[in-house]
């Protein structure tokens, strides 16, 4: 079979220039149902979150809510809209290329995928915290050297990489521990906190969901929330990797969407019943519940079991977003936005495999800064902040793209949809000012931030800088384009 990445261009309808318009035959079909499932439950379910979102204290479990109905919800619905009517390969990509054109389908897709770059070190960084909590002294001493535990994580990227490229269907095995390790994580930390609940106390009472404590603080972390949501997208990113995707995605994300928001809010409130939210540790507040709760109750086995758990939980994770956002890089190289080798599929594994080691490396790299020193570890925290607002920008598309469907402008166009023109109005438009709000308190300083001009300062710039940068690779790659050799 020829190379895909050689298949002729044709010329696309919005931009006038030529791209390749069918590129990923050759990918294999290996996602079904429970897969997708899984895969939904492990990239959206992040119990990494859910200990920072806690601290702000019982008005978490509010803020829950009316993210799981505004933005959740309507996004759910997006997606299998969006899916239904512009399947293949790129998902996201694809949709706000084929609505509003080339260059704002290739700033949603990098903005996606320079979200992941910052993601998956940060999700692996979680892997040493584990050790250094419950390996006790021996471990902190080995964990401690920054270059045992750069290694350490290192190897961990490169075996998720490696387990990538061999196939989807290898990958998936991981990606399905890692989501069934996540609902028996969450499932832990909920048995315990009933079983403490009985015999010590919870420290929520039913009055602390009525007098609330609200501030501009507070209501930054209504965009955390938005961004610990975000992932029902990442299936159809692989489009051509399902099996029928027509009945397989909706039940998928149906069944998985549920899940997920019952127990981000069962876990939140879990927390809170465990530990009063002053005392919540930001980064490790979940395997400290845990740890208070599994010696209250005398079963301290409990945590070195959760250890695994979630070891197994954090290795899906990263797995999935890499597995997913892989595909971004291999279609802008498809369509010759980025380098062409990156649409090169493997002639064994039938996967892009050129695509995974780029993103991986460049992962690397990023990890490799936050071990560096003090003031490029201040940056690396910088930029996984604007990852939450860089991830938002392309659900303004998606929300955006909903609402052109239902005009008159694009009636012409449109194939037939699954959901009524009202339904399709009213989720587009909550889903659009949720998103556009999310973005917005972002920008709001945490608590934790000490100099709010300097934090505003960098928000703004290198929200300005990575979407510049996209840019800059767009007209880049149309200008190479457009003097190469046209193919007939």
């Amino acid at each position: 079979m020829p190379q895909v990445s050689k298949h002729p261009p044709t010329l696309n309808d919005t931009s006038g220039w030529p791209v390749n318009a069918s590129p990923t035959n050759a990918l294999r079909r290996e996602l079904g149902r429970w897969d997708l499932a899984l895969l939904f439950v492990v990239a959206v379910l992040n119990l990494n979150t859910v200990s920072s979102i806690a601290t702000i204290g019982p008005v978490a479990l509010w803020l829950w809510l009316a993210a799981l109905l505004c933005f959740f919800l309507p996004q759910g619905i997006a997606i299998i809209e969006l899916s239904h009517r512009y399947p293949g390969e790129g998902g996201l990509y694809l949709w706000s290329k084929e609505i509003f054109g080339d260059f704002h389908g290739f700033i949603a897709g990098w903005a996606y995928l320079t979200t992941n770059v910052f993601y998956i070190p940060f999700v692996l960084l979680y892997l040493l915290g584990i050790g250094l909590y419950i390996g006790g002294p021996r471990a902190r001493m080995l964990i401690d050297n920054p270059f045992v535990a750069f290694l350490a994580v290192l190897f961990a990227l490169f075996l998720i990489t490696a387990v990538n490229v061999v196939g989807v269907g290898v990958a998936k095995w991981v990606n399905n521990l890692g989501g069934i390790g996540t609902l028996l994580a969450s499932a832990v930390l909920i048995g315990m906190s009933a079983s403490t609940f009985r015999t010590h106390g919870a420290s929520l009472h039913p009055s602390d969901l009525i007098h609330l404590h609200l501030d501009w603080t507070t209501v930054s972390a209504f965009g955390a929330m938005c961004f610990s949501l975000i992932g029902l997208e990442l299936a159809s990113v692989m489009g051509d990797e399902i099996r029928n995707p027509e009945r397989t995605l909706p039940g998928a994300i149906a069944l998985s969407g549920v899940a997920c928001g019952l127990l981000y809010i069962a876990t939140t409130a879990a927390l809170l019943m465990a530990i009063p939210a002053a005392q919540i540790g930001v980064v490790q507040g979940f395997i400290e519940a845990i740890s208070q709760m599994s010696r209250q109750v005398g079963l301290p086995w409990i945590l070195p079991a959760l250890a695994i758990i979630l070891s197994t939980s954090i290795i899906g994770i990263a797995s999935a977003w890499l597995t997913g956002c892989a595909r971004l890089p291999y279609v802008f190289g498809l369509d010759r936005y980025l380098p062409p080798a990156l649409g090169k599929i493997h002639p064994r594994y039938k996967t892009p495999h050129v695509a995974l080691i780029a993103q991986s490396t460049v992962c690397a790299l990023f990890l490799a800064m936050s071990f560096a020193g003090a003031a490029v570890k201040e940056a690396f925290v910088t930029m996984l902040d604007l990852s939450a607002v860089l991830n938002l920008v392309p659900y303004v598309y998606i929300f955006a793209a909903i609402l052109m469907l239902t005009s008159d402008k694009k009636a012409p166009f449109r194939p037939p949809g699954r959901f009524s023109n009202f339904t399709l109005r009213t989720i587009g438009s909550v889903g659009l000012f949720t998103a556009l709000l999310a973005i917005a308190v972002v920008f709001v300083p945490s608590k934790q931030v000490r100099s709010v001009p300097l934090f505003e300062l960098k928000m703004f710039s290198g929200s300005l800088f990575f979407l510049a940068l996209g840019s800059f690779f767009f007209f880049t790659g149309r200008r190479k384009l457009r003097a190469a050799p046209q193919i007939t």
